[in-house]
């Protein structure tokens, strides 16, 4: 196994499950608090903020690398403001875990929206008149029950993460040991007289990473469910 991935597919392989782990990470406390909005409350824009946050599903990922570009690049309508204070996104691999973020956003927040909306309204109404109040009630009731969508939300996004390639190397580029990937290094694989062989082995061990968690997802749902059913 040593030999048969080179140091910088190594390296491919750290840095995706790095930037994969980081857009979860980041992405998740608002994809929650975003599935719970448009599942429970309405609001004037409801309609157009649900279509702004499904758009990466729909448009090429390139598109949304290049809006990405002109949003956050270095001289981009919020990155140069954030290149002032030190921050800088484009051809970095914080701009990658950004650009991963986007895309599994929407897939993420589709899966708990339909577990918060799959919740029993009542049981939330007794929250309520035992004297929880809006937060202890989303936070003790709410959350816990859609636990097994959140779980396939995140699922859902890391997978989308890991296998990122548009936007990412549009957005930050195919750099070695900085923004690329396990996508873009086959992709440099493909373009490369005799990288077949190369590519198939990383292609191997993107399959396996992206079984094993959802597989991982689908023991930790089915705990969860179980437990939320009470049997333990």
């Amino acid at each position: 196994m040593q030999n048969w991935l080179t140091p910088d597919d190594w390296t491919a392989v750290f840095l995706s499950l790095r930037i994969a782990f980081v857009a979860l990470a980041g992405s998740l406390p608002f994809g929650i608090l975003i599935a719970y909005a448009l599942a429970r409350w309405h609001f004037p824009g409801k309609t157009l903020i649900t279509a702004l946050i499904y758009l990466p599903l729909v448009l090429p990922p390139v598109v949304t690398g290049y809006m990405l570009l002109i949003g956050f690049g270095r001289r981009g309508i919020f990155g140069q403001a954030l290149a002032d204070i030190g921050i800088v996104l484009s051809f970095r691999w914080t701009g990658a875990a950004l650009a991963c973020a986007i895309m599994g956003f929407p897939l993420m927040v589709r899966a708990i929206r339909l577990s918060f909306e799959a919740i029993d309204p009542n049981l939330e109404k007794a929250a309520s008149t035992l004297g929880a109040n809006p937060f202890f009630r989303f936070l003790l009731v709410s959350l816990p029950l859609a636990l097994p969508g959140v779980v396939v939300g995140a699922t859902l996004s890391f997978a989308r993460a890991l296998g990122e390639f548009g936007a990412t190397i549009t957005f930050v580029s195919n750099i070695p040991g900085e923004t690329q990937t396990i996508p873009t290094l086959i992709y440099t694989y493909t373009q490369e007289p005799g990288g077949d062989e190369n590519a198939l082995h990383l292609t191997l061990v993107s399959l396996a990473i992206a079984i094993i968690a959802i597989v991982a997802s689908e023991i930790i749902q089915a705990r969860g469910e179980k437990r939320l059913a009470g049997g333990g």
